[in-house]
């Protein structure tokens, strides 16, 4: 399901769960355990999170959404998945070591919140990404309100959410949801430069500017309590209920 890789003080992170690396609970408790290793190393300045498919995530599991749903209490075992989404993308967006997401292909839902998670961003020009869940009657609950908000502004994300759009990579540089966006064929090269780059930097001054950017985040929680609730309320409802039936049919 998952790759590692270290080279020097970079280590590279490859989401293998074909075919399109969709976020199931034993996706979660892999991506966790590399988070577990990677606070006993103290040589490791710079994860760099990578897919070998075509896509990088497609966002939660079709099953996962199937079993959840065939019982009564479906409503309550998806909020808790999505409760460990945001669990797990905290301790992300918290880690000492810089957490740069290379995009090569589709970032969609959780898997676009991933990448949101990261530090820094660099999508293939041509990767389609976005947060289409209202379209299920859904909303991306695993921080993308929060997230999206304060990376581009309200406006962008009022744009990108309210109306489920897909944008490409170079589209996504424009709007300040990476930070840089290169020909699919040069992606690889680029994104392990990055790396290294910011591997020559100091490990204490790089940990100490992401705390800073916390505190400049404040309130984040309260935020992510709101999208888990509302979640919740939306997954009982007949509308998001018949949304989700009819894609999942498709």
């Amino acid at each position: 399901m998952f790759k590692t890789e270290t080279r020097g003080s970079v280590l590279a992170l490859t989401m293998e769960r074909a075919p399109v690396n969709a976020i199931n609970r034993e996706w979660i408790n892999g991506f966790e355990a590399v988070l577990d290793e990677l606070e006993h190393c103290s040589d490791v300045t710079v994860l760099l999170v990578r897919s070998s498919q075509r896509t990088f995530s497609a966002g939660a599991d079709l099953k996962l959404m199937r079993d959840c749903f065939a019982t009564e209490d479906g409503p309550d075992a998806m909020v808790e998945t999505v409760r460990r989404m945001q669990r797990l993308y905290d301790r992300i967006e918290a880690a000492s070591q810089v957490v740069i997401a290379e995009i090569g292909g589709a970032a969609h839902g959780g898997g676009f919140e991933l990448a949101l998670a990261c530090d820094l961003r660099v999508a293939a020009e041509g990767a389609p990404l976005g947060l289409p869940e209202t379209r299920l009657g859904l909303l991306p609950g695993a921080g993308g309100t929060q997230r999206m908000s304060r990376l581009c502004g309200p406006g962008v994300a009022r744009r990108m959410i309210l109306t489920a759009e897909v944008i490409s990579g170079a589209q996504a540089l424009r709007l300040g949801l990476v930070q840089w966006a290169v020909p699919a064929d040069e992606l690889e090269a680029f994104a392990r430069a990055l790396a290294e780059r910011v591997a020559t930097m100091s490990p204490k001054a790089l940990a100490a500017c992401k705390r800073c950017f916390s505190a400049a985040d404040a309130e984040l929680s309260a935020g992510m309590l709101i999208e888990l609730l509302e979640t919740h309320k939306l997954l009982n409802t007949g509308d998001t209920r018949g949304r989700i039936a009819a894609f999942l049919d498709r």
